[in-house]
């Protein structure tokens, strides 16, 4: 079995990576911080992520996001107990509080090496988009993974999001960053008091709203302060109603 340490603390990952040696696991590498992480997971395609939550640029939470349904087993490594329910929520192996006890390391690792003969599951996919965020509050930012590089989008400089096929595309100025996930999804994680759907295609920040048109029968037009025009269907204009008050 093979691991891989993910903490911004230099100490903290000596340890663990002496800790693991002496369990029989291969330590496969070390990253100190999460940009590290993603990179070096897909490089070297570890059996195991033994992972910290809060460090700087990205979460463990959103390193898990990014790696998607490629991620390994995970056990959580952190100073902060507040975070134990949104793991287990993601199926982590288990989550040890520092300083990491060695006979709780070992009990989780000899866990791992038993998920790994039943052939169980990594971390939910599905569900690390909500993890990445503290409960009760809208989405942030937006991680978006395009030609191995990664980029973080702040909400509030989301201009629009549009859907196409089975991807979305983010307007952020004049640039387009496109992610696999449903507007649906999006819609329900960002701010409902910034984010409107206008349209089953479109998801507009209400506060790059210039004016709006009719075109058509129960139809309209949204001007955007960039120049950009977006439909707007009947059932998006009675929201836009409801929002702008």
């Amino acid at each position: 079995m093979r691991a891989l340490i993910v903490d911004d603390e230099p100490l903290a990952r000596q340890f663990l990576a002496e800790q693991v040696a002496a369990a029989g696991v291969e330590v496969a590498g070390e990253a100190g911080n999460g940009y590290e992480a993603v990179k070096l997971c897909e490089q070297l395609r570890p059996d195991l992520l033994l992972l910290d939550i809060q460090m700087p640029k990205l979460s463990g939470f959103e390193v898990l996001e990014l790696l998607g349904a490629d991620a390994p087993a995970v056990i959580f490594v952190t100073a902060h107990d507040e975070f134990a329910l949104r793991a287990f929520e993601v199926h982590a192996v288990d989550y040890l509080l520092k300083p990491v006890e060695p006979e709780r390391l070992a009990a989780a690792l000899e866990r791992v090496r038993s998920r790994r003969a039943e052939r169980a599951t990594g971390p939910d996919a599905a569900g690390l988009a909500a993890s990445a965020r503290p409960p009760g509050r809208p989405l942030e930012r937006v991680l978006v993974r395009e030609e191995g590089k990664i980029h973080v989008l702040a909400a509030e400089r989301i201009d629009f999001i549009e859907a196409r096929d089975d991807y979305v595309v983010f307007a952020v100025g004049a640039a387009r960053h496109r992610k696999q996930q449903t507007l649906a999804e999006l819609e329900a994680q960002l701010d409902a008091g910034r984010f409107v759907r206008i349209h089953r295609s479109y998801l507009l920040n209400i506060e790059r709203l210039e004016r709006l048109e009719s075109y058509g029968k129960d139809s309209w037009l949204a001007f955007l302060a960039d120049g950009s025009r977006l439909p707007v269907s009947r059932a998006g204009y009675g929201r836009l109603k409801d929002l702008l008050g």
